[in-house]
C-alpha cells in the first residue's frame, strides 16, 4: 500500500481503547481530589462567563451532551505522552510531547523505515505552574528537511513507543480535516473517529482545544485522546475563549497553559505572537488569526497580518485559508456580534487579500454562508464556514434566527467534522459530515473556485477604508 493509506484501524482502535478514569496531575503539590475542588472553585468564581453565559443571555436550548473522557496515562514516567506534530516552517516539523519524568531527554529520533532511525535532533523544553498544579515537563523539537508526501517513524526521548507520521504532498490534491470546539467527551470521540476514518494530509483547529478552563489535569487528558491523531499527522491550532485562563493579578494575560503545550510556527511566518501566525502547505497559505489578542488598527496582530497577506505569490500559493474562533458572520442566537469588532477592524484585509474561506468556531453548530464582504453578498470575498461543533461538553446551539438570512447557505446544530479538498489550484471540494450514531453523514457539500483564478477578481486596489461594497456586489440583504 502507498504511503498515503488511510490513518486506519490502528488509529481507531486507540482512540476506542483510550483510558476512561479521572486522572488528576501527576505532578501535584497536593492531594488530587483537594486540589479538583479547589480548581472547580477558582474556575466558577473566575469564570462565570467563560463558555456557556450565553446560553443564558440568549436562553436558547442545549441539549445533555455526552459525558467528559479522563484519558489516564499508562506508561512510565519517562514514557512520552500527549505526542503532537504540527509544521514548522518549510520542510520542518515540530515534535511535542510531555513527561512526567523531568530528566527525561528532549530529543527526538526518527527514519524512514519502522525501527530504524538514521537521524536525532535534540531540542528545548518547558514547563509551566497554575495554582496548585505544575506540568511535567514539555518537550518540544524541530526535526527536518522532511521529504514530502513521505512517512517517517520517530520516537521520543530515546525509548518509549514508536510513532509514525506522514509529511503532506508537494503537489495538489491536498486534504484538511477541520474541527471547531473539540472538548473531550464521548462526542468528542465519535467526531476524531470518523476523521480517523477517512485520510486527510493536514488537522485545522479554529480554537477551544480541551476545554480545561483552568482545571489543569484536563489538558492532560486531552492531549492522551487526542494523540492517536495528533501524533500521526500535523495539527494546527488557534486559540479560542477556553484558552485563556485569565486569573486578575496572578495570571493577568492568560494562555500559559496554551503556549507552553501547543507552539505553532509563529515564529517562522514572522508573527510576534503564539496566538497568530500562517503556514504554507501544498498550495495553500494558511492564516490562523487570535480572535484574543488585540487585533486593532495599531495592534501588532494587524500590522503582522497586513504584512503577511502583502507577502503571498497567488502563483506559489493560489488558495488562501483563514482560520479565528469567534466567526465574524452568524445567524445562531449564541454568541451574537462577538465577532463583529474583529470584522470591522481585519474584514477589509482579508478581503483585499483575496481570501477564499474563512473557518470559524465558538458557536456550537454548523453555519455556511455565501461569499460576504460587508454583510452583503460579494463574489469575491471569502465563504464563511462556522464549524464550532466538534464535541464539546457544553452541547449544541439549537437555535437560529428567523427568518433566515439570504447570506446563509445551511446551517445546522449538530455535532461533526468538515473536509476540505484541493483538487487543484483552481477548484476545491467542502464537505460537512455529521455525526450520526456510530457513522459518518455528509450533509453538505459545495464545490469552491478559487479567487485567484476568477477574473473579475483579479483586482490589485483595496477597498475604501470606508468598507462600500463594491460594484460587484450583489443585492442580497444584509445580515
Amino acid at each position: 500500500m502507498s504511503s498515503r493509506r488511510l490513518l486506519g484501524s490502528t488509529t481507531r482502535s486507540r482512540i476506542e481503547s483510550q483510558g476512561s478514569d479521572v486522572l488528576c496531575g501527576h505532578s501535584m503539590e497536593m492531594p488530587c481530589r483537594s486540589q479538583m475542588l479547589v480548581l472547580a472553585f477558582l474556575f466558577l468564581v473566575v469564570h462565570p462567563l467563560s463558555g456557556s453565559s450565553d446560553a443564558s443571555q440568549h436562553d436558547f436550548i442545549r441539549p445533555p451532551p455526552k459525558g467528559i473522557i479522563f484519558t489516564r496515562h499508562g506508561g512510565s514516567a519517562s514514557d512520552p505522552q500527549q505526542v503532537h506534530i504540527s509544521l514548522a516552517g518549510g520542510q520542518h516539523m515540530r515534535i511535542s510531547w510531555i513527561t512526567e519524568d523531568k530528566k527525561a531527554p528532549s530529543t527526538v529520533d526518527y527514519g524512514k523505515s519502522p525501527g530504524k532511525y538514521d537521524n536525532t535532533i535534540t531540542g528545548v523544553h518547558t514547563s509551566y505552574s497554575y495554582f496548585f498544579y505544575t506540568s511535567g515537563k514539555i518537550h518540544h523539537v524541530r526535526i527536518g528537511p522532511l521529504e514530502p508526501e513521505m512517512t517517517y517513524y520517530y520516537r521520543c526521548g530515546g525509548s518509549g513507543p514508536e510513532f509514525s507520521f506522514r509529511t503532506p504532498p508537494s503537489r495538489f490534491p491536498i486534504e484538511f480535516a477541520v474541527v471547531g470546539d473539540l472538548g473531550q467527551t464521548e462526542w468528542t470521540s465519535s467526531t476524531l473517529a470518523h476523521v480517523a476514518s477517512a485520510d486527510y494530509d493536514v488537522f485545522l483547529l479554529p480554537g477551544d482545544l480541551s476545554y480545561a478552563d483552568s482545571q489543569q489535569p484536563l489538558w492532560d487528558s486531552f492531549g492522551r485522546l487526542v494523540e492517536p491523531l495528533s501524533s500521526a499527522r500535523p495539527w494546527m491550532v488557534t486559540e479560542g475563549n477556553h484558552e485563556m485562563e485569565m486569573f486578575p493579578i496572578i495570571y493577568p494575560h492568560g494562555f500559559s497553559s496554551y503556549n507552553a503545550r501547543w507552539v505553532m510556527p509563529h515564529e517562522e511566518s514572522g508573527s510576534p505572537s503564539n496566538l497568530y501566525y500562517s503556514f504554507d502547505v501544498t498550495g495553500v497559505h494558511v492564516i490562523m488569526l487570535g480572535s484574543y489578542a488585540d487585533f486593532h488598527e495599531r495592534s501588532e496582530q494587524y500590522h503582522w497580518l497586513r504584512n503577511d497577506l502583502a507577502k503571498v505569490d497567488r502563483g506559489r500559493t493560489p488558495w488562501v485559508v483563514a482560520l479565528l474562533h469567534a466567526p465574524w458572520y452568524n445567524t445562531n442566537e449564541a454568541h451574537q456580534g462577538e465577532g463583529e469588532e474583529m470584522r470591522k477592524a481585519l474584514e477589509e484585509l482579508l478581503y483585499g487579500g483575496r481570501v477564499d474561506v474563512v473557518f470559524a468556531g465558538h458557536v456550537h453548530a454548523y453555519e455556511r454562508f455565501t461569499r460576504v464582504y460587508n454583510n452583503k453578498e460579494d463574489h469575491c470575498g471569502p465563504m464563511y464556514i462556522t464549524i464550532g461543533d466538534g464535541g464539546n461538553r457544553e452541547g449544541l446551539a439549537m437555535r437560529f434566527k428567523e427568518p433566515a438570512s439570504p447570506l446563509s447557505l445551511y446551517r445546522e446544530p449538530s455535532f461533526g467534522h468538515g473536509r476540505l479538498k484541493m483538487v487543484n489550484g483552481t477548484h476545491a471540494h467542502w464537505s460537512w459530515h455529521r455525526n450520526k450514531d456510530t457513522d459518518s453523514y455528509m450533509a453538505d457539500e459545495i464545490w469552491i473556485e478559487s479567487l485567484s483564478s476568477t477574473r473579475s477578481c483579479l483586482v490589485g486596489d483595496t477597498p475604501s477604508r470606508s468598507f462600500s461594497s463594491p460594484s460587484s456586489s450583489s443585492s442580497k440583504d444584509e445580515l
